[in-house]
């Protein structure tokens, strides 16, 4: 078995969670900008997070709700987490992304995985807050993907970590092996190999003996 960790935006799915959200209050491209800065390392990951949680505040949950409807795996990840699933290896997403778009996402494609760790929008009267919590603020993915392998009693070498951004680099120095998706510039360097879609990370899985 294997911990197979996938980062979620920009990764298992080609959405922005923030950039949707923005839209249903107007401030789409100042979600975007901001997202591109800190995936380029130009600002930290938490400091990014809770400015744009921040935009959305007072956002009504329907609207958050349709943002979260309009999340969508990137086409081939579904098969290939189940087919992960399939050969005995332990799921994982790990993002600074939100569960309720990483949920239903996976629910419309009908494949789980068997970790989710992920942040949420706090609400107050049918309203966000502004602010955001969970465990990958001020939280690395380093400390997510070392947490889930000791559980499990995998060490590191049994680890595989798939992302695209900066947040994405401690997972993705510490893992065993380390692909990026279509990563930003300041991530290929952490990177064993690189990919551009589901169809060839399934390859890169078969080569390393993850998928038959």
């Amino acid at each position: 078995m294997r911990l197979v960790a996938f980062d979620f935006d920009g990764t298992l799915s080609d959405s922005e969670m923030t950039v949707l959200l923005g839209a249903q209050r107007g401030v789409d491209d100042r979600m975007a900008s901001i997202t591109e800065r800190a995936m380029n390392d130009e600002l930290s990951y938490a400091e990014s997070l809770r400015e744009r949680a921040s935009l959305l505040e007072g956002l009504a949950l329907d609207d958050a709700d349709d943002a979260f409807d309009r999340v969508r795996l990137r086409s081939g990840a579904a098969d290939l987490i189940a087919r992960l699933n399939d050969a005995g290896h332990h799921t994982a997403v790990l993002t600074g992304g939100f569960e309720g778009g990483v949920e239903r996402a996976l629910d419309r494609e009908g494949v789980a995985v068997d970790t989710v760790i992920a942040n949420r929008l706090p609400a107050s009267g049918g309203r966000l807050t502004g602010d955001v919590e969970g465990p990958l603020i001020e939280g690395t993915k380093d400390e997510a993907l070392e947490s889930l392998a000791a559980d499990r009693d995998l060490p590191l070498s049994r680890t595989v970590a798939v992302g695209d951004g900066a947040n994405d680099l401690p997972m993705l120095e510490v893992a065993g092996l380390s692909v990026g998706f279509l990563p930003k510039p300041a991530v290929r360097p952490a990177c064993d190999t690189v990919v551009a879609s589901m169809d060839r990370l399934g390859r890169v899985f078969e080569e390393q003996g993850l998928l038959g």
